[in-house]
């Protein structure tokens, strides 16, 4: 993203040996739907870290992402001066406000590992649901992100990759720029 806004995705509870698979996948889409930083709380866990670095170095763009040990005084602090998005299936649907979430100042998007803490939907401005009915949170974030930021420029945000992807009609196009 560019000028004053900014698009955080906080991953809060995140237990490495249950949650590994999900929370990678949680960041790799929070990347490819246009998220400029993932931040993971919970256990710590660097693998899922440099899973996020590693895709981000191989397919361009200037993903950040870091570990918060302390993500509720995070979020306090955060919450002061920018939107806080939290994607629960008890919130209000996302097709109802998707319009009405400002995009004029940083954000985060906070998606829930284990338990969320009951204030986290006080501290949130808006609480989303994309439905009401157990789902996945990848799919969740994917959706919102879409449906809030709309298409991305793809050439733009993940510029500078070793591998670029040609989309195609059949079969894989492949650009190596290390090979170059």
């Amino acid at each position: 993203m560019t000028g004053d806004f900014r698009v955080s995705v906080l991953r809060l509870g995140h237990r490495r040996e249950r949650d590994k698979r999900i929370t990678s996948h949680l960041g790799l889409t929070a990347r490819a739907f246009g998220a400029d930083e993932v931040i993971l709380s919970g256990e710590e866990d660097d693998s899922a870290l440099e899973t996020w670095n590693s895709v981000s170095e191989r397919f361009g763009g200037a993903l950040e992402c870091r570990f918060e040990a302390k993500p509720m005084s995070w979020l306090r602090e955060f919450a002061k001066s920018a939107t806080v998005i939290h994607l629960t299936m008890y919130g209000e649907p996302w097709r109802d406000v998707t319009g009405s979430i400002p995009k004029d100042k940083p954000a985060v998007i906070v998606v829930g590992g284990t338990k969320v803490p009951a204030e986290v939907f006080s501290i949130a401005d808006h609480n989303v649901s994309i439905g009401n009915q157990p789902h996945s949170e990848v799919a969740a974030l994917g959706v919102f992100m879409d449906s809030w930021l709309g298409p991305i420029e793809e050439s733009t945000i993940f510029s500078g990759g070793q591998i670029e992807v040609v989309p195609s009609e059949r079969g894989k196009n492949v650009v190596n720029h290390e090979e170059e």
